[in-house]
């Protein structure tokens, strides 16, 4: 796993042995998530107004039900802040992906978004699954081609005949949907990899079960990989932000080489527990 080709966190390359595991076909889709709320009743994150001791500072408008959905942008804009196409939006949520005037009828097979960590893992006690590794995420990506850069080989088809949901046109102002899609997919829309697994390229981030470092745990003195920690996984440009990350891997329909070349089965970035996002989601696994 990982890669010595593209973005440092993603180095080094190295072998990994995994048990053996079953993992879900494609991610969790509204219409799952929506029999798991239905029979627990469970309310997610971002429809519970944030805690204002967690966010010293924040405005108060923000201290309310939301969660931080795209927008497109009226033109080019500066790619290294990316609060040019992010908003916080009061009421935005799985069942309202774009804010309190959206819905989710007629997306029952899209995967659900706006899930933080505390969601993913409520569901998966429910369902008597678990969340992968980021390990397991990544063998089960590759599909059986060891060290390819993508999916489904070596080549990248995406502006031209997409084999994944991504963005093409120029980022983030304007989207030529050559793929067919703006947002998310349904589930399955594009072929499988070599494991019968789809969308583990682009459609939405998915969660994993490890916490993010900056690179790949080395050698400990022990001769076993040191494990990353809560405390380890805190970001260091924000240290009033005491938030733990995890790691999400796939990419998501936003992904595109003019700013986040990350829908291949390396890549990989973090995402704060507390905050869900219009471009995140997950699927389970269970092991033997």
């Amino acid at each position: 796993m990982g890669s010595d080709r593209h973005y440092p966190e993603e180095a080094p390359a190295h072998a990994v042995t995994i048990d053996g595991f079953s993992i879900d076909r494609h991610a969790v889709t509204n219409a799952r998530f929506a029999a798991f709320v239905a029979a627990t009743g469970y309310m997610t994150v971002a429809e519970v107004p944030p805690d204002p001791a967690l966010y010293p500072g924040a405005p108060p408008e923000n201290l309310v039900p939301g969660s931080m959905v795209f927008t497109m942008t009226d033109g080019p804009v500066d790619l290294r802040n990316y609060a040019n196409w992010w908003r916080w939006v009061p009421g935005a949520d799985w069942r309202h992906p774009t804010g309190p005037a959206s819905s989710i009828d007629g997306l029952d097979e899209h995967p659900v978004v706006h899930v933080a960590w505390d969601d993913v893992t409520a569901y998966c006690d429910w369902s008597d699954r678990e969340l992968p590794t980021e390990a397991e995420w990544e063998y089960a990506a590759r599909g059986g081609l060891d060290a390819a850069e993508f999916v489904w080989g070596d080549h990248d088809p995406q502006e031209t005949e997409p084999v994944a949901n991504t963005w093409q046109g120029p980022f983030p102002h304007e989207n030529t949907e050559i793929d067919g899609w703006t947002r998310t997919a349904p589930v399955g829309s594009y072929p499988p990899n070599g494991f019968g697994l789809f969308d583990m390229a682009g459609n939405v981030w998915e969660w994993t079960a490890d916490w993010y470092e900056r690179g790949h745990a080395t050698e400990s003195s022990c001769c076993t990989p040191a494990r990353p920690t809560p405390d380890g996984s805190l970001d260091p440009n924000q240290p009033d932000v005491p938030i733990p990350r995890k790691v999400v891997k796939g990419g998501s329909h936003l992904c595109t080489p003019q700013y986040c070349f990350r829908y291949r089965p390396a890549a990989r970035q973090p995402q704060m527990v507390d905050t869900g996002m219009s471009h995140l989601g997950f699927r389970t696994v269970r092991r033997r």
